[in-house]
């Protein structure tokens, strides 16, 4: 039987928003189950004691104008008042939440090619001010809305190699369940392309999110081409030793009555040939624990953080992970991937 972890936690994949500004995400409707603030108070009460911290990634704000950005740069302002303990009232953040906010990874237009993106840089930082621009690690561009052909145009690549030759990171949020194998396709070609003519140290770092998104309704994964082609995937992708896995998301992508399962146990057991793949492909010390919260209580309801952490924990003793191998999983390859000292 799996013991709870003893290690200390980075959550590497969380969302947060205020009520005041849930009119500038894309996203948000009225009736929405998410359609209400989630704040560092709220993510406290639904976290454990070991969580050291969380990485936080843009939210998918308003963009209709690619040039103004004034949703995404209010996002900023926003993260700005967590990390120097400047909260607003009814913000849902007080003095001191700041240190829990480990990393920072915004919006960025990487569809407009070199010079739109050095020119966000430079916005983004000024709107970020010092201390907060030091805790952004990386940038999204989400994918998996995004027309087949978006992430391999000549603009996103150059983008891409922007961010490698800056220091950042780049999550890529691609959506095989909903949008097929393509997706898939086109992310093993954007990450070949990314690091071609670059020379080490200056190639962008790619964070994989929730598991690329495959269809966790699969039932015979021995033959089911979808699962094949995921699998084929995962390895050709791990192959980038700059590529990393986020265990994450999969609450979204499961069958409700799973989700909605009481026993980890129980989930951990249909989804044991995804993690078998990814384990086997990019190992203990480039995969990292991720919650997606709150996404994931939508479909796995209010304690998802809590019965996530008991799969993941199930993961590694059924694979007899080293205690070195465990503390990668549950921090250490967030701390790598993302350079958090």
């Amino acid at each position: 039987m799996a013991t709870p972890t003893s290690h200390p936690i980075i959550d590497s994949h969380i969302h947060l928003y205020p009520a005041s500004e849930l009119d500038t995400l894309a996203w948000c409707t009225p009736g929405h189950p998410l359609a209400r603030q989630t704040s560092v108070s709220d993510f406290r009460k639904t976290s454990s004691d070991q969580t050291q911290g969380f990485i936080f990634l843009e939210t998918d704000r308003k963009n209709n104008n690619s040039t103004s950005w004034t949703d995404p740069l209010a996002e900023i302002s926003w993260l700005r008042r967590i990390v120097e303990d400047k909260p607003r009232e009814g913000e849902g953040h007080a003095p001191g939440d700041s240190q829990l906010c480990l990393g920072i990874v915004p919006w960025a237009p990487i569809n407009l090619g070199r010079e739109k993106v050095e020119e966000w840089l430079e916005r983004a930082k000024e709107t970020a001010g010092e201390e907060t621009w030091e805790r952004v690690k990386g940038f999204r561009y989400l994918l998996q809305d995004k027309e087949d052909g978006t992430a391999v145009t000549d603009e996103f690549i150059e983008g891409l190699k922007v961010l490698g030759r800056k220091g950042f990171v780049f999550d890529v949020g691609v959506d095989q369940h909903r949008r097929g194998r393509k997706q898939l396709e086109e992310a093993v070609e954007m990450v070949e392309r990314a690091h071609e003519g670059v020379k080490e140290g200056e190639k962008v770092v790619f964070v994989l999110n929730h598991l690329c998104k495959p269809d966790l309704t699969i039932v015979n994964t021995t033959t089911d081409p979808s699962f094949i082609a995921w699998r084929t995937a995962m390895f050709t992708l791990s192959k980038c030793d700059t590529a990393y896995m986020k265990l994450s998301g999969c609450f979204a992508e499961m069958p409700e009555h799973l989700a909605q399962q009481d026993d980890p146990n129980r989930i951990f057991e249909i989804l044991y040939p995804w993690f078998a793949v990814v384990l086997a492909a990019f190992g203990p010390s480039r995969i990292m624990f991720g919650s997606d919260w709150p996404v994931c209580t939508v479909n796995g309801g209010e304690g998802a953080w809590e019965k996530w952490r008991k799969v993941v924990e199930r993961m590694c003793f059924m694979a007899s992970l080293s205690e070195d191998d465990k503390s990668m999983i549950w921090s250490g390859t967030a701390r790598r991937a993302y350079g958090i000292e």
